[in-house]
């Protein structure tokens, strides 16, 4: 299985959002290096900056559970060298 790092960045505007973002997050937290969460309290936002070490699949299938959640949206960087899992 190949694997690739990624950064996922989240912005959350609807607050309702926030507990369905943790569990999906926790679901897949095998694959999860490290997340930053930033409120930006003034805008009532959320950004999250999400760090993965997964396969392609996992990935997109993580952002578009995530994206698909009210209020939010999503956007992956990838890296282009892949490693072995």
């Amino acid at each position: 299985m190949q694997t690739r790092i990624a950064n996922m960045a989240i912005i959350v505007e609807d607050q309702d959002s926030v507990e369905p973002i943790n569990e999906i997050l926790h679901e897949h937290a095998a694959y999860v290096i490290g997340r930053m969460g930033v409120p930006y309290r003034q805008r009532q936002i959320n950004v999250i900056s999400v760090v993965l070490d997964a396969p392609e699949d996992i990935e997109r299938k993580l952002a578009e559970r995530i994206g698909a959640l009210a209020g939010v949206s999503t956007e992956i960087a990838y890296s282009a060298q892949t490693f072995s899992a």
